[in-house]
Formats: C-alpha cells, structure tokens, sequence
C-alpha cells in the first residue's frame, strides 16, 4: 500500500509540474527584460552647494537632465546643457576648465562646489568640483551648471 500512496504521489507532483512549466527537475525562466527604449538611458541630477566639498556644504540648488531621446528636466536650458554633454562626450572636467579668457576673480576663498551624479549614456556617473569662489564658477563658459 505504501509503495501504491508513494508511486501516485509521485505521479500527481510530476503532472502538477508539467502542468506549470517546470517539468521535473526544470527551472522556470523569465524572459529577458528588453529595453523600453532605443536610447541609453540618461538621467542626471546636477547640484550647486556652497562649502568646500559635497559632503559637508549645505545644497542650495540642484536640477535634473535627461538628454534622451531629447532634452528633459528641470534644468533651465536643457537642450544647450545637452548638446555641450554631448561635445564633449560626457567629460564634466573638460566643462569646468572652459573660462572666459580675460575674467578677473578675487582670491577670496568662499568655495562653491558643484556635482553631477546619476546616468549619462548608460554609464554611472559621479563627478564633484570646488571653485574657489562664485566669480571663478561663472567664468566657465558652459550652461550645464547654470541653474
């Protein structure tokens, strides 16, 4: 009798699982996830805080980008700030060492300190800068951290 309640035990959980999908001894899958877009993703929020370094300096604005497929967020001129990312291919350095040639700056130091953290072309980005002063900020000539 045994053997007879064990063997239809068996019987049932093997039917069960074929009827699922598993099988016996199989794993069930999920299809892949497929991209809802053609583009990669991009999203970036862009801060402005007054101190020495993100960490410890109070924000006092911040904005978001998204450059795909056009230019989005709360940032002022998300299309001008866009199409400079793409110039330079994303390089937030190359942005914060355009100056106006000829800007004279104090050297007080009263730092500003600007980041951009989130995603640019599908890759991770973080980026942090300290401008010894507001005047040495506005002299970079590019929109992407005018806001």
């Amino acid at each position: 009798m045994r053997k007879t309640a064990g063997a239809i035990a068996l019987g049932a959980a093997l039917t069960f699982s074929s009827v699922v999908g598993t099988g016996a001894g199989g794993v069930a899958s999920a299809a892949p996830a497929q991209p809802r877009s053609q583009y990669p993703p991009s999203a970036l929020v862009l801060s402005y805080a007054e101190g020495e370094d993100s960490g410890s300096a109070p924000v006092r604005r911040a904005v978001t980008l998204s450059c795909a497929p056009a230019p989005t967020g709360t940032h002022p001129t998300a299309r001008r700030a866009c199409a400079e990312l793409r110039a330079v291919e994303g390089s937030f350095r190359t942005l914060t060492a355009r100056t106006e040639s000829g800007r004279i700056c104090t050297r007080e130091w009263r730092p500003v300190t600007v980041t951009a953290e989130g995603v640019w072309e599908g890759s991770r980005v973080w980026y942090e800068h300290t401008f010894p002063n507001p005047c040495f900020k506005n002299a970079v000539r590019s929109q992407v951290f005018e806001f």
